[in-house]
């Protein structure tokens, strides 16, 4: 809070001898939560729970060390220190690097510049949710989503290389020496820094598919996916074929089938 009063205080006295246009030096604060010692004490030499920097980049690389404290949870949380979690970081990392490249140092082979659309979801899903969430500072979010990215990328038999670039920008500030490193590999000769941000498809975001529930007499008895806005009449003739519905009107009468497409089918029977 002192800091927060000497701030505004100097911003205020600049302003009123006219260095600065405007009255705050801030539009918003965002305090920040304390990292504390894995007893979930406040870290101090008395406790002897203070964990040195120092000994943790040199045993797990300062990568390591920023992307563990970005993801150890809320921004304005205080958490208690975990050495688990710090592994755990490490081990991502060292995910990502073995998905890029090979042995030989080298830019895998399956990173290729043919793109068969497998990706795209997901892809374009991480760019979205990644820049939204380092905008808001929601930080542990936007590592959770570049998790994602990496499992469904392992599942992949081929890594466009435009989706490959744009997921080592979104990493980059997570962990730039990786970053940077993993950008070079990939052919580049400017720095990472220096490049547009990726962007992405909305039209890549929207689902082929959708849930729909299928009632008799206004009970959910079954649900489906379905192809997005399938008519009325294909989404009727889906509900009436289901197993779990068929059960529920064998040896009724039909009277009357409403159908609301994207949402649900109500079979009316007795």
């Amino acid at each position: 809070m002192l800091h927060l009063l000497y701030v505004r205080f100097w911003h205020k006295f600049l302003y009123d001898i006219g260095v600065v246009p405007t009255k705050e030096p801030f539009q918003k604060l965002y305090n920040q939560g304390m990292i504390l010692g894995e007893n979930n004490e406040k870290m101090s030499k008395s406790r002897g729970n203070v964990v040195n920097p120092d000994d943790v980049v040199e045993a797990y690389g300062a990568d390591t060390l920023r992307m563990y404290e970005m993801f150890m949870g809320p921004l304005d949380a205080s958490i208690a220190w975990s050495e688990n979690g710090l592994e755990g970081s490490r081990k991502f990392l060292d995910r990502v690097w073995r998905l890029i490249v090979d042995e030989n140092n080298k830019m895998r082979d399956r990173i290729t510049t043919i793109n068969d659309g497998k990706l795209a979801k997901v892809y374009n899903q991480t760019v979205k949710k990644v820049t939204e969430d380092y905008a808001s500072m929601h930080f542990n979010t936007a590592i959770s989503q570049l998790m994602v990215f990496v499992n469904e990328a392992y599942k992949a038999d081929a890594l466009p290389y435009e989706y490959v670039e744009g997921f080592v920008q979104l990493l980059a500030p997570v962990a730039p020496h990786l970053g940077e490193e993993l950008w070079a590999i990939l052919g580049n000769e400017d720095g990472i820094s220096y490049v547009p941000w990726p962007t992405y498809d909305e039209a890549a975001l929207v689902e082929d598919e959708i849930e729909v529930v299928f009632q008799v007499n206004g009970k959910v008895r079954s649900k489906a996916n379905v192809a997005r806005d399938l008519g009325k009449d294909e989404l009727e003739k889906v509900a009436l074929a289901d197993e779990a519905i068929q059960e529920q009107i064998a040896g009724k009468t039909v009277r009357k089938v409403i159908a609301v497409p994207n949402k649900l089918v109500n079979i009316v029977a007795n």
